[in-house]
């Protein structure tokens, strides 16, 4: 086999497995929202919610973080401004502005507003190079887009000022997760959310002891598919599944797809919490959801044949990194 014919099939073995992962990550992701409101029903603020969340993860990630780089710590000191970022932006920005905004108005057009991110990061890009994406991306973001305004059926949805701005905050930190988790470093793809999550938590943490946002976690029994249950238990789904999973699978999907494409895989997330909601609460799809899901699919297909070996007309904001630096990075291990 030809060395390019070789080097083609890795990249593409590479790339397949960056999918399976990023769909494995948007599956963990989506369980946050549907097991996260017994605990907002029974009196837990989002800041409490997110921020306990993210602590009892980063105590579940960090062990292994230190494991995967046992003999290489000196690589935290090399990468700290990369881990820093990561924690600060796509942990506690994401993840405390999305529930703030939930806070506010309607879960849908909180959703709508974070998962903005995969056109912005195109905008962005178009932006930066001058020149329009190619049809295959416009097309993508386009089906992408009107796929997930059908899937969230924003009917009667109440918008909120401040609402907005939390939205709009959480879709810079969602762009900020794909761009930072796509970046060619030393550090093992498990390492950058199991040393991110705890600068996170001590973001958050900073909020808390502040009062800047409201806090309350009361520890009582909560309903949970029409039963009473511990706090713990969805508590604990949302830890162990819907965070340490998620951000560890997203992650090392990322680094595989790049910032574009994954961010655009990541729209399924909707698709999964509503299958989640269907399952757990019995809310299921109406026929509007189900033609936004086959759209956002239809997206993705077109964003990730923009990929392949034909130039997709925008290249991603990691790559222009990689091009403004004269000094070439390691790559990721």
């Amino acid at each position: 086999m030809p060395a390019s014919t070789a080097a083609a099939s890795h990249a593409q073995r590479r790339l397949g497995i960056g999918i399976v992962l990023g769909l494995a990550a948007s599956l963990a992701f989506a369980a946050s929202g549907t097991f996260v409101r017994p605990l907002l029903s029974a009196g837990w603020t989002p800041l409490a919610a997110v921020f306990w969340r993210v602590v009892a993860a980063s105590v579940l990630l960090l062990p292994l973080g230190f494991w995967v780089l046992r003999g290489r710590l000196t690589l935290l000191l090399k990468e700290w401004k990369l881990i820093v970022t990561f924690g600060v932006l796509a942990v506690s920005v994401a993840q405390g502005m999305y529930f703030s905004a939930v806070s506010r108005m309607s879960v849908s057009v909180a959703l709508l507003l974070e998962y903005m991110a995969p056109v912005a990061l195109v905008l962005l890009a178009w932006a930066r190079q001058r020149h329009a994406p190619s049809r295959l991306v416009l097309g993508g973001a386009a089906a992408s887009l009107a796929g997930l305004v059908f899937v969230l059926d924003l009917t009667g949805a109440r918008l909120d000022g401040l609402g907005v701005l939390y939205g709009l905050g959480a879709m810079v930190g969602a762009a900020a997760y794909f761009v930072l988790g796509a970046r060619p470093s030393q550090l093992p793809a498990l390492a950058l959310p199991a040393f991110g999550l705890p600068v996170g938590a001590v973001f958050l943490g900073i909020l808390v002891a502040t009062g800047v946002l409201p806090y309350a976690a009361p520890l009582v029994d909560v309903d949970l598919m029409g039963a009473a249950v511990p706090w713990w238990v969805p508590f604990g789904v949302v830890v162990l599944f819907a965070t340490a999973a998620a951000y560890a699978l997203g992650v090392a999907g990322v680094s595989l797809m790049g910032e574009r494409l994954a961010s655009f895989v990541s729209l399924s997330e909707v698709l999964f919490a509503a299958l989640v909601a269907a399952l757990v609460l019995g809310e299921v799809p109406t026929g509007m959801q189900l033609v936004g899901g086959v759209l956002i699919v239809v997206g993705v297909v077109l964003i990730r044949m923009s990929s392949g070996d034909a130039p997709a007309g925008v290249p991603s904001l990691v790559e222009e990194m990689e091009i403004s630096h004269a000094e070439p990075r390691a790559p990721r291990t």
